[in-house]
């Protein structure tokens, strides 16, 4: 598997200070499960904010150290180094999230044979789901009033910006507007994080969009 498109510096460094959204660090996690190229970098900017700590000659509030043990006892075990359980389209992080692998996916409809699958997260004002584009769809046009990432999962689609085929994470944010279409042999199957609402341009989604949640 060839990954062409990769996440950035800045979101491995926020990701690496935990400062995103749980639905951002889901997408990210499935992305380095997947990328030896950004694992590495993670692991990198890991190592620098350990050395930064190490170096601080701050004071540690109270309950500093209560509250670090309590967060990595909450990690799940696939935020340990490269945990490879996966099938053969969810990788691990994934499989915690759906109960299992892509065939324990609760899909739901959304028309013209696309289907999407809401993840439970703890955020407000972010989401992420599992979307299905048949071979040969598309989704509607439309713009973003927050940041976007969409990672690979099977197949692979195109949009005005490139193509992105598995393990690939495009990047959007609110000056991209785009219609990604999935190529044609093999449905597309993505993991999207949202912050925010999609803005549409054609009437019929926007009128569907409060039921869909998108």
């Amino acid at each position: 598997m060839k990954i062409k498109h990769h996440m950035s510096d800045e979101l491995l460094m926020a990701y690496a200070a935990a400062e995103l959204p749980e639905a951002f660090n889901l997408v990210i996690a499935a992305h380095l499960s997947m990328c030896d190229e950004c694992r590495a970098r993670s692991m990198a900017f890991d190592a620098l904010g350990g050395a930064v700590i190490e170096d601080s000659t701050c004071d540690m509030s109270a309950g500093s150290l209560e509250t670090c043990l309590a967060r990595i006892g909450a990690m799940s075990q696939t935020d340990a180094p490269l945990a490879r359980r996966q099938d053969s389209v969810l990788p691990a992080p994934l499989m915690d999230y759906v109960g299992g692998g892509v065939d324990s996916v609760k899909w739901r409809p959304l028309g013209m044979g696309v289907r999407q699958a809401i993840l439970r997260t703890g955020d407000k004002g972010a989401s992420a789901r599992l979307l299905y584009i048949p071979a040969g769809a598309s989704m509607p046009d439309h713009g973003h009033n927050g940041l976007e990432l969409t990672l690979v999962l099977q197949g692979a689609f195109r949009d005005e910006a490139d193509r992105f085929a598995r393990g690939d994470v495009e990047i959007a944010d609110a000056s991209v507007e785009h219609t990604p279409v999935a190529e044609a042999g093999e449905a597309c199957i993505c993991l999207v994080a949202t912050q925010g609402s999609l803005k549409f341009t054609a009437l019929l989604p926007r009128l569907a969009q409060p039921f869909f949640r998108i």
